[in-house]
């Protein structure tokens, strides 16, 4: 019988059980147990020690399924929060216990740290570039689908208001946004009709945005649009193709400009189609939202790593790890917004913050010989979390544009 397809996905018992992994560590695993060094007792740290250019700090995020993946498992955890904006070379994660019990679970321990805050890290920049105007999450499209609630879990904790995936509504408890593609108006042949059918089929609550781009001018459309559906059209979405574009900037002003002529003014304008930070910063003051898509599912990777830092000899724990990397266990230590310094563990910093406050510690025990010691925080705790240092950031930051290491 000819093979017949399958979808190429990971089952969540094989990633806890460490089947998910390079072979490289189950060798290492054999090896270790063959010699009688299984049990040593290692403190390996997370950390990026660079980010991508023009990043001065990015979003932890992922660090809820990388305790899926360690608990039941003798180690001990030290993490900073997840939603934390973090800067080089920082610890962000400290897995503590005998090296076998997670040797093989480094590989998707990183995937998920990595993964996620690569997501969250450019959300938020998107968030600070879109100021106070609607940004939302389209971008299931440029991923597999096996990852659609993790992207639009990190997509959200990064500062997304919404995101558009129907099954976050059951995993994440997150209504998902989005009203109609090109393909509804091109089957029906006439965006009018579309536009009247999707007020007559879709409920109430749902905001009639329409797009009107997908025939004719977009200034043509969108006054079309609100003759269409007057006081019940909300907005129009403009996802015009870069091959039609010219300048976007001049074509959301001559919307704005010729629905506001024909007393339009309570509609909104939301733009979508490939956008990035550059696009949003030059569209903001003219626009009320933004879809974006690829470049959030498909952001700068922040590239997290693991090293063993200090490794249990007798009863003392010794400092080691491999050139480049700065060995012991250490502590953050925070003044806000987001200067921060390194300690060795135990130690503190000599100085109080400019304020004459004390720097608060950053990373804590949140697990114990793999149960955890705190409950996990909910989907919005983290996000509130992270706008809230996006805030305290305010005139330190520049604009993500420009902002240089």
């Amino acid at each position: 019988m000819p093979r017949r397809p399958q979808l190429y996905v990971a089952d969540p018992r094989d990633i806890r059980e460490g089947r998910v992994t390079d072979i490289y560590f189950t060798r290492t695993k054999r090896i270790l147990e063959a010699k009688g060094l299984c049990d040593t007792l290692v403190r390996a740290e997370f950390h990026a020690y660079s980010l991508p250019k023009g990043y001065e700090w990015a979003v932890l995020a992922g660090l809820e399924e990388a305790l899926a993946i360690l608990e039941g498992r003798n180690v001990d955890v030290y993490a900073m929060r997840e939603g934390t904006l973090f800067k080089p070379v920082e610890p962000i994660m400290v897995v503590e216990g005998p090296y076998c019990e997670f040797a093989e679970l480094e590989t998707a321990i990183l995937g998920v740290l990595r993964h996620e805050s690569s997501v969250a890290t450019k959300a938020a920049r998107l968030r600070l570039a879109a100021g106070d105007k609607a940004l939302l999450f389209f971008g299931l499209r440029s991923a597999h689908p096996a990852l659609a609630p993790m992207l639009d879990r990190a997509a959200y904790i990064g500062g997304c208001d919404a995101v558009s995936g129907t099954i976050s509504r059951e995993m994440l408890g997150l209504e998902p946004k989005g009203t109609m593609p090109h393909a509804l108006i091109i089957v029906f042949g006439d965006p009018v009709k579309a536009w009247k059918a999707f007020d007559e089929i879709v409920e109430p609550e749902v905001p009639r945005i329409a797009l009107v781009d997908t025939f004719y001018d977009e200034r043509y459309e969108a006054l079309l649009a609100a003759k269409t559906l007057g006081d019940k059209l909300f907005g129009v979405r403009l996802d015009t193709p870069s091959s039609r574009r010219g300048n976007m900037r001049r074509i959301v002003e001559e919307v704005r400009w010729t629905l506001n002529l024909h007393g339009y003014n309570n509609v909104k304008i939301i733009v979508s189609g490939g956008l990035d930070e550059n696009d949003i910063i030059e569209l903001r003051d003219v626009a009320d939202g933004f879809g974006v898509g690829t470049s959030i599912a498909f952001p700068p990777s922040i590239d997290i790593s693991m090293d063993i830092v200090e490794v249990k000899r007798g009863d003392k724990w010794v400092p080691i790890t491999k050139r480049g990397k700065l060995p012991g266990m250490k502590q953050v230590y925070r003044c806000k917004p987001l200067n921060d310094t390194i300690v060795p563990w135990g130690q503190k910093p000599e100085k109080n913050c400019g304020d004459g406050s004390e720097p608060k510690p950053l990373l804590e025990k949140i697990m114990e010989k793999g149960e955890l010691l705190t409950e996990v925080p909910s989907l919005d705790e983290i996000r509130n979390y992270v706008l809230s240092q996006l805030k305290e950031l305010g005139e330190s930051y520049t604009s993500p544009s420009t902002k240089q290491h």
